[in-house]
């Protein structure tokens, strides 16, 4: 590092842009433990109050990447492709898209996350499936990719170490919701996985992390523009979680849900809309599909004829789950011992959910982490959640809750008839994707 740390720490405290050489530097010594937890906080807060440019942050992106291994796929003869979330809730997307574009030619690496916040993970969620190791050995997981297609697992400890370091000083040093800082966590991970293509899924409502659709779309054109900076060809939709995204809200509920869907069981949902556009995008962007029209056709040929479901079966017994769990997900699936309805206190329309609180709900079953080491038991949440705009006649289910024991699940019914409001006044239906960013 040409600059010392503390001469870095002041030029951007300044507002001044840093040298590429120097924010390379800085991350060596964010990696290696030369730059003390101090410096690098200082840092961050630096960032937050300066900011940085497109090209400061795909410097900072890049040097994040190259602190650990990066993966090469070029023996795959497929499309390197992934997707990532920002985080809602009954957000399981990932789940269904990966065996999907999968089943139509692509390759998905997917390296996913735990549940932060309010938000449920891809990998809680995966866990439900008894024997499921989302830390295979590099082999499995590279000959499941070439087999199956995809794989979905965790980060491991020599993708990006560096962002490692700098999450967890960024988490409690109230410097998470940097926009570069944010863009540069995520993207660090994507690419060290060798990506060719990314689509983003940024989420906008109250149950995301930007309620605000101005402050998602800063973060969806970082994220497209940096990630494109880097040499990998990205896209961003930013939809819609003012709600629920499934029916379901919790690990192995999402699972069922899941298989339902794999089944052909939730067309016409909202959540069928997202699953199908963010396909679209990857075939595109891919180069198998010319147009989103015909990439939506293929991601739904490949549903009908249950390609999708036999990848994801497959994906699940490579990564050491049962052979026949989707055969016989009841015999693996563990149910929660107190399963409730949640009645409608009133006839009318089901007007709006405070969908973060739903979220935080499913902790408070046990669902989610208040703190890092928490186990989380994978049976509770809330399944059959009716849609926003559905009329329900007083004392119909509008969900039903899986609890522990009946004091939680008593708990649970009264959050959630607090967390709708019934009117009579039908509310505007939202699209799920809101708009499309390159």
């Amino acid at each position: 590092m040409s600059m010392l740390p503390q001469e870095i720490i002041r030029r951007k405290r300044n507002g001044e842009s840093l040298e590429a050489a120097d924010i390379a530097g800085f991350v060596r010594g964010l990696s290696d433990g030369s730059i003390s937890e101090g410096q690098v906080a200082a840092l961050a807060m630096a960032i937050w109050f300066s900011g940085m440019s497109r090209d400061e942050t795909v410097a900072l992106t890049l040097a994040m990447r190259d602190s650990g291994e990066t993966l090469d796929w070029s023996h795959v003869g497929r499309p390197i492709v992934d997707k990532h979330s920002t985080g809602g809730v009954g957000d399981n997307v990932s789940l269904m898209l990966a065996p999907i574009v999968a089943a139509c030619g692509l390759a998905v690496p997917m390296i996913s996350g735990r549940g932060l916040g309010h938000t449920g993970g891809t990998l809680d969620k995966l866990e439900s499936i008894p024997g499921y190791d989302i830390q295979p050995s590099a082999a499995v997981f590279r000959r499941t990719v070439d087999e199956i297609g995809c794989a979905i697992i965790g980060q491991t400890a020599n993708l990006a170490p560096a962002d490692k370091r700098l999450y967890a000083i960024r988490d409690v040093t109230a410097t998470v919701d940097s926009v570069p800082l944010i863009t540069a966590s995520i993207l660090s991970k994507k690419l060290a996985a060798g990506l060719q293509s990314l689509v983003l899924d940024v989420k906008v409502g109250n149950g995301s992390f930007m309620s605000d659709a101005g402050e998602a779309e800063v973060l969806a054109r970082s994220l497209v523009d940096v990630a494109n900076g880097a040499g990998v060809r990205t896209s961003a939709l930013l939809t819609d979680m003012n709600e629920p995204l499934a029916d379901a809200a919790g690990n192995a509920l999402e699972i069922w849900n899941c298989l339902g869907f794999l089944k052909g069981e939730k067309s016409g949902t909202r959540l069928e809309a997202v699953v199908m556009a963010f396909a679209a995008e990857m075939l595109v962007a891919a180069g198998v599909a010319a147009t989103p029209v015909e990439g939506e056709a293929l991601a739904r040929a490949a549903l009908e004829k249950g390609a999708a479901l036999d990848r994801f079966a497959r994906m699940v017994h490579a990564l050491g789950g049962p052979t026949d769990f989707v055969a016989r997900p009841g015999q693996y699936l563990a149910a929660a011992p107190v399963i409730l309805p949640v009645a409608a206190e009133s006839d009318g329309y089901l007007q709006s959910c405070r969908t973060r609180d739903l979220g935080m709900a499913v902790i408070a079953l046990g669902g989610g982490r208040a703190h890092p080491n928490d186990q989380i038991d994978h049976r509770v949440g809330f399944s059959a959640l009716k849609p926003l705009g559905t009329w329900v006649a007083k004392g119909e289910p509008i969900a039903f809750v899986h609890a522990v024991d009946e004091d939680a699940a008593k708990r649970a019914q009264q959050e959630i008839r607090s967390i709708y409001t019934i009117t009579d006044m039908q509310p505007e239906q939202r699209a799920p994707v809101l708009s499309r960013i390159t």
